[in-house]
């Protein structure tokens, strides 16, 4: 799928998740269950690449911190996906913090940072990253990269709202998604695409 294309795709999905939002403030319990089941599989993946296999009991706590302070959301859909992602992080840390985890950064090649990165090359690692074995891979990035990856790909969050969720300047995030994304491009055997390259690895050579 194009950009124009995913870009259009999002818009639907926020307006329909907005719309479920305004509604469950206001009690609708069903319309809560939408919004669920709109945010959750996003949630769930970002948490895997904190937590590992204690993301659902995390994503469950945060769940019912969103629950409590719903009415206290105001926003549209893309707002509520941040404002989750925050609480989540949050949990997540938390959790961390009590089980005395520390994840553990991984040296970033630098021979990685100075390749040429045309666009194609992280749209095909942007592809395939709805997959365990992605996950993983983005799980092993510096701590920084993975949370910017995992937030703006597997959340869907666009550049400022990653920021604000990690309390970071846009540009800061930008280049850890950038920098994420080029090595996970590396691992996939995807790099030195041409602009012209199809977009899915599955159409690589």
């Amino acid at each position: 799928m194009g950009q124009r294309g995913e870009a259009r795709r999002v818009q639907a999905y926020d307006g329909e998740l907005g719309a479920a939002v305004a509604r469950a403030q206001e009690g609708d319990e069903a319309a809560f269950a939408v919004a669920y089941r709109l945010v959750q599989p996003g949630l769930l993946g970002y948490l895997r690449g904190l937590v590992g296999d204690d993301a659902e009991d995390v994503a469950a706590d945060a769940w019912l911190e969103i629950a409590r302070d719903l009415r206290r959301f105001t926003g549209d859909g893309a707002g509520f996906r941040g404002w989750t992602a925050t609480i989540a992080r949050h949990r997540a840390l938390d959790h961390l913090r009590r089980q005395k985890v520390r994840p553990r950064p991984t040296a970033l090649e630098q021979d990685v940072l100075d390749l040429p990165g045309p666009h194609s090359t992280h749209d095909q690692a942007l592809e395939t990253l709805s997959t365990e074995a992605a996950l993983a891979l983005v799980s092993g990035l510096p701590r920084d990269q993975a949370e910017a990856v995992l937030l703006r790909v597997v959340v869907g969050l666009d550049g400022p709202s990653a920021a604000r969720v990690l309390g970071k300047r846009s540009g800061a995030v930008r280049t850890a998604t950038y920098r994420g994304l080029k090595r996970l491009a590396r691992q996939l055997g995807v790099d030195g695409v041409t602009e012209d390259a199809p977009r899915t690895l599955g159409d690589s050579t």
